[in-house]
């Protein structure tokens, strides 16, 4: 998990804007966030994660504990319950929406070097597969 500490800017998003429609964003958001270069900081203290994902328009903080389920409003404002882990030197994200009709969606955080995360999201009930692409900076 070491590995992942650091900064990184994104450098490339496949299909993000179809999964923000997958999960019902509203186009000014979508517009927004494709537009938008986000730096991700992955950081870690005692044990609590934190991966800080800020635009010019908004900072989001996922804080956690390996393994331990939470309670999470996600930025397009699902309420989900959220769980950690790390498997097979990725880190894995499962986000189970609380709602009726809401989606949920597994994402996979994952090195390719030592300066290149890659981050792979999809959706429950979906084939679409969201890829993005951050460089360390």
């Amino acid at each position: 998990m070491d590995a992942f500490k650091g900064k990184y800017e994104r450098t490339s998003a496949d299909k993000y804007e179809e999964l923000l429609k997958e999960l019902d964003v509203n186009f000014l958001l979508r517009k927004a966030a494709t537009v938008s270069t986000p730096v991700m900081e992955v950081s870690e203290e005692g044990g609590v994660w934190n991966i800080k994902t800020s635009t010019t328009l908004k900072t989001m903080e996922l804080k956690f504990k390996l393994g331990e389920a939470f309670d999470e409003t996600t930025p397009d404002g699902r309420e989900v319950v959220a769980t950690v882990t790390c498997e097979d030197g990725k880190i894995v994200t499962v986000q189970k929406a609380k709602k009726e009709g809401q989606k949920s969606t597994k994402s996979v955080r994952e090195m390719n070097g030592a300066d290149e995360m890659v981050y792979t999201i999809t959706v429950d009930g979906s084939d679409l597969v969201s890829v993005q692409k951050f460089k360390r900076v």
